[in-house]
């Protein structure tokens, strides 16, 4: 018996298949666990929706490296602990305004840690004023006390920093910087907490 299914009927099957495949991979995707072909990956947070491991990092207190645990938080949980702003800026990778931020002309002497999660990321000897409006800094404490990835977002190529055990956005990294290392680490002071140390 000849089928009755014609090509017409063929596509529109194809196209709904093709439409439900879409649909099903689309909340993957704006979740950011799914890549999107031809290099134009969406990143997931480091922490979001994976179990808590170990990382190497080090401490300031300790003076010394560390081993500690990554903070792993649903979004819920983090709308709870941070203000609105701090959330934007961390969790949506949003900018504060520039020349606005408390710690864009702070001069005290400290160490600036992660706002989300308290781990130490900068000293305020490799602080700098960039002209910028953004508490900018030459290094971090250590390599390892910050995680960095491309951001093509914006049409533009630029370098995010973000921290690596609770994947918190804290701004970007630039090769415009001061001698030694022609680096400006260029951070939203809502992604900081500074803490006051002699000198």
């Amino acid at each position: 018996m000849r089928s009755r299914t014609t090509r017409r009927d063929f596509l529109r099957m194809l196209g709904a298949a093709a439409g439900v495949a879409a649909g099903a991979t689309l909340p993957g995707i704006l979740a950011g666990r799914v890549p999107i072909p031809g290099g134009l990956a969406v990143p997931a947070e480091a922490a979001d929706g994976s179990a808590p491991r170990s990382i190497r990092v080090y401490s300031v207190e300790k003076g010394s490296h560390i081993m500690t645990q990554t903070v792993v938080k649903t979004n819920e949980e983090w709308k709870k602990t941070l203000t609105p702003e701090q959330y934007h800026i961390l969790r949506e990778k949003g900018t504060e305004r520039a020349f606005s931020g408390k710690y864009d002309k702070n001069h005290e002497h400290g160490v600036y840690r992660c706002a989300a999660c308290g781990l130490d990321l900068y000293r305020s000897e490799e602080k700098y004023d960039s002209g910028t409006g953004w508490p900018s800094f030459t290094a971090p404490i250590a390599p390892e006390n910050v995680g960095t990835r491309p951001d093509n977002s914006f049409f533009s190529q630029r370098t995010e920093v973000l921290c690596p055990r609770c994947g918190g956005h804290l701004g970007h990294v630039f090769d415009d910087g001061p001698k030694p290392t022609g680096k400006r680490y260029c951070m939203n002071s809502a992604a900081l907490q500074f803490v006051a140390t002699a000198k």
